[in-house]
């Protein structure tokens, strides 16, 4: 799968603007300074991923002085993978161009793994989308798989 540093970072400010918009009893907007500070992301960066991640419905902003930015939607109904396709960071374990005619071996044809990886990235999408903001800041992310990995594991004859 390719995410890039721009795919995590949003999600790491948008985990970040999420936990600390719960611990404000002021009701202020959270900075994108004080994200950059905790998270050692640059503010520059960040002021480009919030432009991306305001203009797909994400996040709220305020100017002036006691500006900052919101949640658009509470952090349990904000799932990952919206983030992440918001930053314009494509889902994808495959090295073919999504929808293009070329295949992953040049030409048409398309490697025997093809299949594969495309349903990784499928599986990837999917998991994604069934993380929430709120679930990343309680620490609900660790362990989905580990039940399931342990059953698969346990009904494989020795």
């Amino acid at each position: 799968m390719r995410l890039s540093t721009r795919g995590r970072y949003a999600v790491m400010a948008m985990a970040d603007l999420a936990a600390h918009t719960l611990k404000r009893t002021d009701g202020k907007p959270v900075t994108l300074a004080e994200i950059a500070a905790r998270q050692g992301i640059s503010l520059s960066y960040l002021e480009q991923l919030f432009a991306r991640l305001r203009r797909a419905g994400l996040v709220l902003s305020a100017r002036g002085p006691g500006g900052g930015y919101r949640l658009a939607y509470p952090a349990s109904e904000t799932r990952i993978a919206d983030i992440v396709l918001a930053v314009d960071e494509p889902i994808r374990a495959t090295r073919c161009e999504i929808g293009s005619p070329k295949g992953c071996q040049g030409g048409r044809a398309r490697c025997l793994t093809h299949d594969l990886w495309e349903e990784l990235g499928n599986q990837i999408h999917l998991f994604l989308a069934s993380v929430s903001l709120e679930d990343v800041v309680a620490k609900r992310v660790l362990g989905r798989a580990g039940a399931l990995h342990a059953s698969l594991r346990a009904a494989r004859p020795v």
